[in-house]
């Protein structure tokens, strides 16, 4: 039976969003390659997650994933922006996409967490302002019934 505890961390630093493949030229054939902010915002999922999971085997089966994106307030506004900005008043509707953060914790925790994120079947996202940017991350195993 899997173990059905939750695991949880914190991504710590400004949420980066996962970056679209590039082509470059290797001789005459192209080549893809994951933007080298990508590839680290990636290891560093990857080593908050493999610290959760203090030598737990890999989750198997279906996940509810919750993600709070917490993004810094901009140090350029006002002293009330700000204020409001910590209250929940005010929304980070900027960069990166929620989408695009979640996609970059999702592939990061491959293999890691989980042996792939198709697993995840439940989420619940919020992206919001916060003193300490940073994701927080609970994954919560499903019971499932043997078919």
């Amino acid at each position: 039976m899997n173990d059905l505890k939750p695991v949880s961390f914190l991504v710590p630093g400004e949420p980066v969003g996962k970056g679209r493949p590039r082509i470059g030229k290797v001789g005459n054939h192209g080549r893809m390659f994951t933007p080298a902010k990508t590839a680290s915002y990636e290891g560093l999922i990857a080593m908050a997650g493999t610290t959760a999971m203090a030598g737990r085997t890999l989750l198997e089966g279906a996940v509810m994933v919750e993600l709070r994106i917490v993004m810094a307030v901009p140090a350029s506004k006002s002293k009330k922006w700000k204020a409001q900005a910590l209250a929940g008043e005010v929304f980070p509707t900027k960069k990166p996409d929620m989408d695009n953060v979640i996609k970059a914790i999702y592939d990061g925790l491959n293999g890691v967490v989980w042996k792939d994120d198709v697993q995840v079947v439940d989420a619940f996202v919020r992206k919001r302002y916060g003193e300490t940017p940073g994701v927080h991350v609970k994954i919560t195993p499903l019971l499932q019934e043997a078919a």
